[in-house]
């Protein structure tokens, strides 16, 4: 089985994802039971789209999607077809966009949408030929999706432990404990696939120290948090955490509140990863689910994004929350469509976490406060009776 994915759109314009469609494509073809089977989708413009509209159903201007079965009769010549091939599938992306904005649902949703319509064209379904048969067809392309959208392939997202408050913690008394170098190792034996730290201009919570020593003892990987200012930007050079994450950063904030404005501090942003990339630091950005902020993060050179997820998890009814969680789903499609690796974070608790990480496109989410309030509760019973242990013995002391 093979998804021949190739595009004669302006994915400049419109970047849409290729591994994602790939991916969506391969699992409507085991779906459909047409695992060895072949399939070719062209994502092309209106203009492209309106030429075939025209040669093949001498219909004037542009259509969402177009089907052509192997063999007679043809498709496309400039098509090669294999001998297992079931066919092509011909979508307009500038279509499907518009069509994505009328119907308040992502680019990539909308053009899966055609894919599922034109294989099932493919297979031999077609609305055209009775009312019966168009419902038929509705119904299967229904189930199909709603199918797909559970899916969750096996690459599952990654968990990044926010180790901050622990060191928060500590500093309220100006001791040793707890040490987040500590807590740091205890989230890895547990399962995490990443520590995050934020080392501030400030100093509030996480100290140099912290991050020096858990340079040398993290064993899965190190992001390191900052504002992009000459002394912690020499740090990060000194240390070569595994990557850092540009963030901005108030005096007076409580936590970090909003994503990194990359269009009004491009030269900073631009000097700060040029910076990174010759030390070979990859550089993610913490920006909000904003299309033009991800443009702007491709063009400074940025490796990764990290969505901005306060507002989705702030949002105080359950339509607030729908709008927001699509809006992140499309700027992560995007965002992966442009070429960059998108993780996400801000705000995700036990209630709100599972939604996001189903996400295909997120690969990492980065979570620390709710990880450590929940770690105060379930550990306290235990603290407690060690406590009790030591100033009540169950035997007299002699």
């Amino acid at each position: 089985m093979s998804v021949n994915l190739s595009f004669t759109h302006d994915n400049e314009t419109r970047p849409v994802s290729r591994d994602l469609l790939v991916k969506r494509a391969a699992w409507l073809l085991r779906r459909l039971d047409q695992a060895d089977k072949d399939v070719s989708i062209v994502l092309m413009g209106d203009r492209d789209m309106a030429s075939y509209n025209s040669r093949y159903r001498q219909r004037q201007g542009p259509t969402n999607v177009l089907s052509f079965p192997a063999g007679p009769p043809p498709g496309p010549p400039a098509i090669a077809l294999t001998e297992h091939e079931i066919g092509d599938i011909l979508i307009s992306v500038d279509t499907a966009a518009r069509e994505a904005q009328n119907n308040n649902t992502t680019l990539h949703d909308r053009i899966t949408e055609l894919m599922i319509h034109g294989l099932l064209h493919l297979l031999g379904y077609d609305h055209e030929r009775s009312e019966e048969e168009a419902w038929v067809m509705w119904d299967k392309e229904q189930e199909l999706f709603r199918e797909l959208k559970c899916y969750r392939s096996s690459t599952m997202a990654q968990l990044a432990i926010n180790i901050d408050h622990v060191a928060t913690v500590r500093q309220a008394r100006g001791g040793a404990e707890p040490d987040p170098v500590l807590a740091g190792g205890i989230c890895e034996l547990a399962g995490a696939q990443g520590i995050v730290v934020h080392l501030r201009e400030d100093r509030r919570h996480i100290q140099d120290r912290d991050v020096r020593i858990l340079r040398q003892t993290v064993k899965t990987k190190l992001n390191l948090e900052m504002a992009a200012v000459k002394e912690i930007i020499l740090i990060a050079l000194d240390l070569k955490p595994d990557m850092i994450t540009l963030v901005p950063e108030k005096r007076r904030e409580l936590t970090t509140e909003g994503g990194l404005d990359v269009i009004a501090n491009e030269n900073k942003v631009r000097k700060t990863i040029d910076k990174m990339s010759r030390a070979a630091i990859p550089v993610s950005l913490f920006i909000d689910p904003d299309m033009e902020q991800i443009k702007a993060a491709r063009d400074v050179g940025a490796t990764f994004v990290e969505l901005h997820t306060g507002r989705y998890c702030d949002a105080g009814t359950e339509q607030e929350r729908d709008r927001e969680f699509d809006l992140i789903a499309e700027s992560a499609e995007t965002a992966k469509g442009a070429g960059l690796r998108v993780n996400a974070g801000h705000g995700l608790d036990y209630r709100n976490t599972a939604r996001i990480a189903a996400l295909d496109a997120i690969e990492e989410l980065s979570i620390g406060h709710a990880v450590i309030s929940r770690a105060v509760q379930v550990g306290l019973d235990q603290a407690v009776r060690e406590m009790l242990a030591l100033v009540r013995p169950p035997f007299p002391a002699h």
